[in-house]
């Protein structure tokens, strides 16, 4: 009994550890269920999901990125798999469903490979060398786009817009897109640059999707300060000021002592006195709209209404600073050192009721480097679904015009991708070349999924599709809505390159990762202690 050896615990009471094949098989279990939960969102045959959280908010959308973040994922393996669709997010605005479809496809494919006894470090070796060499063929089968071609950009959004709330009015939607993006870009040596935070997305519920319009200049979700200002400005100088337009209430505790009722009188007198010296400085400046980030006090907008000044007041920071791009002007923080230099300009600025809410426009600035798409649809719901339809068209379209590069959807650049990895497969010796073809076969889960989400028979789809690939058809995709071999490209289902060489890098890089992992020890979470004394809900015992 003397020479037993007691056991020795390294870690704390509460951990749990899995170590092995089963920590593989749990972690790649995990990343396989977040991916089949969106799996049949793919395509324009895919459905929506519904989500309703904690607070009874409802959730309709068949955006991967949205669907992700709204389920509010705890396994720490599953949560890799979301990086992959928010960093997708992140980089091209779109693609996220293909990203992680792609990615549980690559580890289903491990884990059989695994079952025969493949090391993880030589799948890991041979998803990789598929990855760099399928970067390659992707760049090589890619066809050149410039910032001229207008259809192509425009079928680039439609395809993006295809199977979302937005197929009513894509025609329209798409247009808007192109233009918004095309407003926004910078060209400089030859370089494309293009922010997607200068195009704004304002959402109104009521009116229908095709009512949708592009402002060049800002829409804010304010109206006028006063009713006697006027309801629009033609040829709007406009101030944009981040201080309160009211007198400050001073820091210390300070008290004014009143004797007479004439001191009152010269009080009051006095404090309009200053507040009626800030409208008529704004006025001597010649601005006849005013927007300032904080309050305006009632004399102060009755003075600026009796020089037919325009002013909104609350203004948010962001769209302030979207109102300096859009229209030039800088803003100002002391009304003493207001000069004319620091006005912007715009064509109109007026006021418009839409639905209950009255909104103000500001339009016609003549190099907006700012735009507001304002998006209408019936319900709230519909106009939150195409709001993220249009921000993965502005995705698309911006990564098509700063890559330069685009190619074919429909599942035609995964199938003509498969064809030739498998070719680079039988290039390899040793145990890499199971990997790379494993490689190949997950990638041809786009197109075989674009069948399951449209009814179809997935091997008769794809036995149709791998031959028009062998016969040089570069663009044979699936059409969903009739079921047949299609050219794609002639269709103008189009996508950019950024798309695919995103999704299967953030792939590969997410399944080596799970793969490598071969111990998962986890903490037990430490409950507070209670302070002493203190009885349930943080209140004293009861006598």
């Amino acid at each position: 009994m003397a020479n037993q050896i007691q056991p020795i615990f390294i870690l704390p009471e509460g951990t749990q550890r899995s170590v092995g094949r089963d920590a593989q098989r749990t972690n790649i279990m995990a990343a396989k269920m977040v991916a089949e939960t969106i799996r049949t969102t793919l395509g324009p045959k895919g459905m929506d999901k519904m989500i309703v959280d904690s607070m009874g908010d409802i959730t309709i959308t068949n955006d991967g990125v949205t669907i992700l973040e709204e389920m509010q994922i705890e396994h720490p393996s599953a949560k890799m798999i979301v990086e992959v669709a928010k960093t997708q997010e992140d980089e091209v605005g779109d693609g996220t469903t293909t990203a992680v479809v792609i990615a549980g496809e690559l580890l289903k494919n491990a884990e059989e490979l695994l079952d025969k006894g493949v090391h993880p470090a030589i799948l890991a070796r041979g998803f990789r060398l598929a990855s760099i060499k399928a970067n390659e063929i992707l760049e090589n089968i890619s066809e050149p786009i410039s910032e001229k071609d207008d259809k192509m950009l425009k079928q680039i959004a439609m395809t993006a817009m295809t199977g979302k709330g937005a197929e009513t009015g894509k025609e329209k939607l798409s247009e808007i897109t192109v233009k918004a993006v095309k407003e926004v870009m910078n060209k400089e040596n030859n370089v494309i640059n293009i922010n997607k935070d200068n195009i704004k997305l304002e959402k109104k519920s009521g009116g229908r999707v095709d009512e949708t319009e592009l402002i060049n200049g800002i829409v804010l979700d304010k109206e006028r300060a006063h009713a006697s200002m006027p309801k629009s400005v033609r040829n709007a100088k406009i101030l944009l000021i981040d201080s309160a337009l009211e007198i400050k209430d001073t820091t210390t505790s300070a008290k004014i002592k009143i004797k007479a009722p004439s001191q009152m009188q010269t009080f009051l007198e006095q404090e309009e006195k200053m507040l009626k010296s800030m409208a008529e400085k704004i006025a001597k400046s010649g601005a006849n709209v005013v927007f300032c980030q904080k309050g305006i006090d009632d004399v102060v907008q009755h003075f600026l209404a009796k020089n037919g000044i325009y002013a909104a007041r609350r203004v948010a920071e962001s769209d302030m600073k979207a109102l300096t791009r859009a229209t030039g002007a800088s803003i100002v923080g002391n009304l003493d050192s207001l000069s004319e230099k620091d006005l912007g300009k715009s064509g109109l600025v007026e006021e418009v009721k839409i639905n209950d809410d009255n909104m103000t426009f500001v339009r016609e600035c003549k190099n907006p480097k700012s735009v507001t798409i304002l998006i209408k649809g019936s319900t709230e719901h519909v106009v939150d679904e195409i709001k993220r339809a249009l921000e993965d068209a502005i995705g698309d379209v911006s990564a098509a015009l700063k890559e330069g590069k685009v190619v074919a959807g429909a599942g035609s650049t995964e199938t003509e991708l498969a064809k030739q990895l498998r070719k680079f497969a039988e290039s390899l010796s040793g145990r890499e070349q199971l990997a790379v073809a494993n490689f190949a076969e997950a990638i041809e889960v786009i197109p075989r999924t674009l069948a399951e989400n449209a009814g179809l028979d997935p091997i008769d789809v794809l036995t149709e599709l791998r031959a028009a690939h062998d016969k040089k058809q570069k663009w044979a995709g699936i059409d969903v809505f009739t079921g047949k071999v299609i050219d794609a490209w002639q269709k103008g289902i189009i996508e950019p390159l950024k798309i695919k060489t995103q999704a299967i890098s953030s792939a590969s890089e997410v399944a080596i990762m799970i793969l490598r992992i071969d111990d998962v020890v986890a903490g037990s979470k430490k409950e507070m202690p209670m302070p002493q004394g203190m009885g349930m809900g943080g209140m004293p015992p009861m006598m």
